[in-house]
């Protein structure tokens, strides 16, 4: 026959299991007040839909890999000059980034004369040597959407992402909308800019001391990305990373050498609550 358990041990027991119901009270106490405080605030929880934004925009978003109650990160995607927003949709679905909702959106203008395609600038103008379009027509109108529009009326405001959270992904023009857009708000830190073959906007080369990282890449030769304009950005901005590829032009990466710098800069700067997902493969130095 066991000896009886001692009283105080008993009374020990029946604390401890007083206090861990007192704890796990508490954490659905808080749990209700920070749910209401939202509510209240008429902040959303959960998966960001097109129907979170206003209708005047043409945008997609595709959901993160796996499922999760509210993905950490936020990747906006900013197509270059004459094309459409489909092709950056493609290219968030391809990513597939965990914890990531990916949006992709259209530049607000059509391109003029019937031709397809859509820019960010404010204007159209060619080049009298190349006849080419002028990439940089100022930026007012695609700054206003990214700004107002995206960040803060629905991704700060209405889901309660911090800036920290959001990261650009552009190319050409659409890279530089993103710059001009992380320079109109100067004293915030996103998550980070990638740049494919887009400069700072002329209207930005006054702004100083950012802190949102960039990384920047382009090709050797024929690309937007020249010696004065990089010189520019890390004037600009605080952290700005280099990768020059080795071919002529500012394409998207073609193999997985051009890649991979960027994988490095979303792993480096993605946020997760998850940690590190099992069958992860860590990416060389």
């Amino acid at each position: 026959m066991q000896d009886p358990v001692p009283e105080s041990i008993l009374y020990l027991d029946l604390k401890r299991r007083t206090d861990f119901l007192r704890l796990i009270t508490a954490k659905f106490v808080l749990y209700a007040i920070v749910s209401d405080v939202l509510r209240q605030g008429g902040m959303s929880t959960g998966l960001l839909t097109v129907g979170d934004f206003s209708s005047s925009l043409h945008l997609t978003v595709t959901p993160p890999p796996t499922s999760s109650p509210q993905p950490t990160n936020v990747l906006l995607l900013l197509h270059g000059l004459g094309d459409t927003s489909s092709s950056f949709t493609n290219l968030g679905r391809q990513l597939s980034l965990p914890e990531t909702t990916c949006i992709s959106l259209q530049a607000p203008t059509p391109l003029p004369f019937e031709l397809s395609g859509f820019h960010w600038g404010d204007d159209i103008q060619f080049d009298s040597a190349s006849g080419q379009m002028d990439l940089d027509t100022g930026f007012t109108k695609a700054v206003k959407v990214i700004k107002q529009d995206i960040v803060e009326e629905v991704l700060v405001g209405k889901y309660g992402y911090r800036p920290r959270e959001i990261m650009f992904f552009g190319f050409g023009q659409g890279a530089m909308a993103a710059l001009a857009a992380a320079v109109s708000m100067p004293n915030q830190e996103f998550g980070g800019i990638i740049s494919i073959g887009g400069p700072l906007p002329v209207s930005c080369i006054s702004a100083k001391d950012i802190k949102t990282p960039i990384l920047v890449l382009g090709g050797q030769s024929s690309t937007q990305v020249t010696r004065p304009s990089l010189d520019q950005l890390k004037r600009c901005f605080q952290h700005v990373e280099y990768h020059k590829w080795d071919r002529a032009g500012d394409g998207m990466p073609r193999d997985r050498e051009e890649v991979l710098p960027i994988m490095r800069f979303l792993a480096r700067r993605l946020r997760s609550r998850k940690g590190v997902p099992e069958g992860s493969i860590e990416i060389g130095q």
